[in-house]
Formats: C-alpha cells, sequence, structure tokens
C-alpha cells in the first residue's frame, strides 16, 4: 500500500484521542513527526538515522531488545537524540534536543533500552525541551557538528540554552 499523499490532500499526521481532545476536522488533535528527526550517537560518530523513529535504525536491526540491563553484559553504550526544529517567520532553527540511551552488543544480537524512555524523550524533544544528561564530552561534540555541518543558519539561529547544553 503506498502511503504518499497527492500533494493537493492534506497530510497525515498521528490523532491523539483523549477526554480533553475536541476534533474539529481533519488531522485536530494531532501530533506533526515530520519536525522531528533522530540522530544516532555510536563510538563518537553521529549520524542522522531516519530508521530509529520505528526502532530500525542501522544499530538496532536484528537485535532483539530487553529491559534488563544485565542481559548486555559486552554492549556499547549508544545514543538516540531527537532533535525538533522549529519553523518561525524568521527561518527554521532547532529547538528540542534530548537524548536517550541503549546498549548494543551486535555479536550476540542482543541489546537494552527502556521503551518508554525512547518515547518520553521525544515528546519533550516536540515540546522544546533540551535534556543531554548522560552525553559525555565526545557525544556532545559529535552532536554539535552533526548538527552545524547539517545547517549552519539553523544552529545559528538555535536558542543559547541549546547550544550551551552541547558545549564540553
Amino acid at each position: 500500500m503506498d502511503n504518499k499523499q497527492p500533494d493537493s490532500k492534506k497530510q497525515i499526521a498521528l490523532n491523539i484521542v483523549n477526554a480533553k481532545s475536541k476534533h474539529k476536522g481533519f488531522g485536530a488533535g494531532s501530533i506533526d513527526l515530520n519536525n522531528v528527526s533522530p540522530v544516532i550517537i555510536d563510538g563518537g560518530e553521529a549520524v542522522i538515522d531516519i530508521g530509529a523513529m520505528h526502532a530500525k535504525s542501522k544499530v538496532e536491526k536484528g537485535i532483539k531488545f530487553s529491559a534488563n540491563r544485565e542481559d548486555v553484559p559486552e554492549g556499547r553504550q549508544v545514543w538516540v537524540v531527537w532533535v525538533a526544529v522549529e519553523r518561525t517567520p524568521e527561518g527554521q532553527h532547532y529547538a528540542g534536543l534530548t537524548a536517550c540511551e541503549m546498549w548494543i552488543d551486535s555479536e550476540a544480537k542482543r541489546g537494552w533500552k527502556i521503551l518508554a524512555d525512547h518515547v518520553n524523550k521525544l515528546d519533550s524533544a516536540l515540546k522544546r525541551r533540551i535534556i543531554v544528561e548522560g552525553l559525555g564530552a565526545q557525544e556532545k561534540a559529535a552532536l554539535q557538528s552533526l548538527l552545524v555541518s547539517h545547517n549552519a543558519d539553523w544552529w545559528n539561529a538555535s536558542p543559547e540554552e541549546l547550544k550551551q547544553a552541547l558545549e564540553g
């Protein structure tokens, strides 16, 4: 089935339905994931990997995940960083940034992550929060380098809080 929408049709977004929702038409009460991208930081290298949106990034493919950290004693630390871009009349900029930890043992095809943490951090990035606890200086430098090289204008227009969060 083809999920592409013709240019004339409205884009489909993920609908959020709860007791407080008052749907008033197509797309009302929805979360738009078009303004968020996952970045994978592995071994000090940061890359955009859209597959992480569905837990199918390059490092996650073929890995059986557990919620028990002891199941991955030989794993390496890998980070998923959710990066939200905000569009304003002045232009675009990086607005939300949240980091989620996981451990991967590629040889044993085992991994550890807390899926609820990844979902909550995605939500926090969409809400323009900046949460980078746990990232070391090497990971922060790799992430900053990727964001600047991806779009220096967006980086320059980003809030100072975001820039400071990735310093040293």
